[in-house]
């Protein structure tokens, strides 16, 4: 198999003849250096989690589940179909799967009998502490060189590739809180 650049095309030039084809035009000012490193970011990222989630047979959707009933309890179901951006069914089957292994216990709203609310359990709690810190080592390890002052640039280029134009209630909480960046709200 050819190397492969950071611009997507074989490393050398001949092996693209060799391979029949020539390589795709490209409109200029495409960020294909951004576009890669995000998504290797993300592979490595979600990774250290996906790891420790094979162990009880979860993958990335218990995680995401997880992570918001555990960092906003009593969550609605309905909030967080919105939040995760997932079909009714797809949450089903994995919310089912976290109810009946005691990760998350769910409750009737006070007000309205039909709510169905969201709270991490204690074993929920702990499995969200253990992923969290898998993935807050990688972010200490990646800010360790960066100057202080450019963390906080970090934090606004990932803000600012947030599509601000649907209000989600957790990400206006969470972008609206200005602490988004603090221990508590890490």
């Amino acid at each position: 198999m050819a190397d492969i650049n950071f611009s997507g095309q074989s490393a050398d030039p001949e092996s693209r003849s060799a391979e029949g084809r020539s390589p795709a035009p490209r409109p200029a000012g495409l960020r294909w250096d951004i576009i890669e490193l995000l998504f290797f970011a993300y592979r490595d990222f979600v990774g250290d989690a996906d790891h420790e989630l094979e162990a009880f047979g979860f993958g990335r959707a218990h995680h995401r589940v997880l992570h918001f009933v555990h960092r906003y309890p009593g969550l609605k179901v309905a909030d967080l179909l919105d939040v995760l951006r997932i079909t009714k069914q797809s949450l089903g089957r994995v919310l089912k799967q976290l109810l009946d292994e005691g990760y998350i216990v769910q409750k009737t709203g006070n007000n309205d009998r039909r709510q169905r609310l969201l709270f991490a359990s204690a074993k929920g709690e702990a499995l969200v502490a253990k992923l969290a810190g898998l993935q807050t080592d990688r972010i200490n390890r990646a800010l360790r060189d960066i100057r202080p002052e450019s963390v906080d640039t970090v934090r606004q280029f990932l803000r600012a590739m947030i599509d601000h134009d649907d209000p989600d209630k957790v990400l206006l909480t969470i972008l609206g809180s200005g602490k988004a960046g603090t221990k508590e709200h890490a």
